[in-house]
C-alpha cells in the first residue's frame, strides 16, 4: 500500500502545494516563505524518515499566520489521506527531544479524535521572520486536520529557537513511531475502527 498523499489548497491568503510520502525516506524540499518555518518542517521530514515536498506562496505583506495555519491545515489534511483508514499502524507515539539546554516532549495518539494541549513558553516575539506564538497555530491546525490527538510540551530551555526545534523534532520522532507498520495490518482499536 502506498502511503501518500498529494494536497493543493488555494484561499485568497495562501497557495499551497504538498507531496507526501510516508515511507519515500528522509527528503524535504521546502518553500514557505518564512525560513524558521521552512528549517522546522524539513526537520519535521528528515527525523520523521518521511519524503516531503511543500511549497507556499502567501500574504507574508499581512504577517505569517496564514502562512503557518493553512501550510499546517495542507499538511494535516496530506497525513490523514496518506494514512487512508489508519489500519496497519501502531498508532502511539511519544519523544522526548533534547535541543541543547531545550528539552521538548510529545506525545501523540492517530486517533480520529483531534485534540491539541501544548504547554510552551517564549521569551521573544520572533525568531528570524517566524512568530513564535505562531508554533502553537501550525500545530493545532496540523492536528485537527491529520485527525491527531497532539500533546506537546517545553519540559524547560532558555533560547526560543532551540526550543521549537525541539518540539517539532519530538513530533517527528512520534509521528514515526505512530505511523510505523504494526505486525498484522489490524487496526488497533477495541473498536475495531479508527
Amino acid at each position: 500500500m502506498n502511503r501518500t498523499a498529494e494536497i493543493t489548497r488555494t484561499t485568497k491568503e495562501t497557495d499551497i502545494s504538498v507531496k507526501l510520502d510516508l515511507d519515500g525516506g528522509a527528503k524535504a524540499v521546502i518553500d514557505t516563505g518564512i525560513g524558521f518555518l521552512d528549517h522546522m518542517l524539513t526537520a519535521l521530514a528528515v527525523h520523521g524518515g518521511f519524503s516531503l515536498e511543500l511549497s507556499c506562496k502567501g500574504d507574508l505583506y499581512v504577517d505569517g499566520h496564514h502562512t503557518a495555519e493553512d501550510v499546517g491545515i495542507a499538511l494535516g489534511t496530506a497525513f490523514r489521506e496518506a494514512l487512508g483508514d489508519k489500519s496497519g499502524i501502531m498508532r502511539y507515539g511519544t519523544a522526548f527531544i533534547p535541543m541543547d539546554e531545550s528539552l521538548g516532549f510529545c506525545s501523540l495518539d492517530i486517533s480520529a479524535r483531534p485534540f491539541l494541549v501544548f504547554n510552551a513558553d517564549f521569551t521573544n516575539e520572533r525568531v528570524g521572520e517566524f512568530d513564535t506564538c505562531l508554533t502553537e497555530e501550525f500545530m493545532r491546525a496540523f492536528a485537527f486536520n491529520a485527525g491527531i490527538t497532539l500533546h506537546l510540551r517545553v519540559e524547560y530551555g532558555s533560547n526560543d529557537h532551540h526550543k521549537i526545534e525541539a518540539l517539532f523534532k519530538a513530533l517527528a520522532y512520534a509521528l514515526k513511531a505512530a505511523v510505523k507498520r504494526n505486525t498484522d495490518g489490524s487496526v488497533i482499536s477495541t473498536k475495531g475502527t479508527l
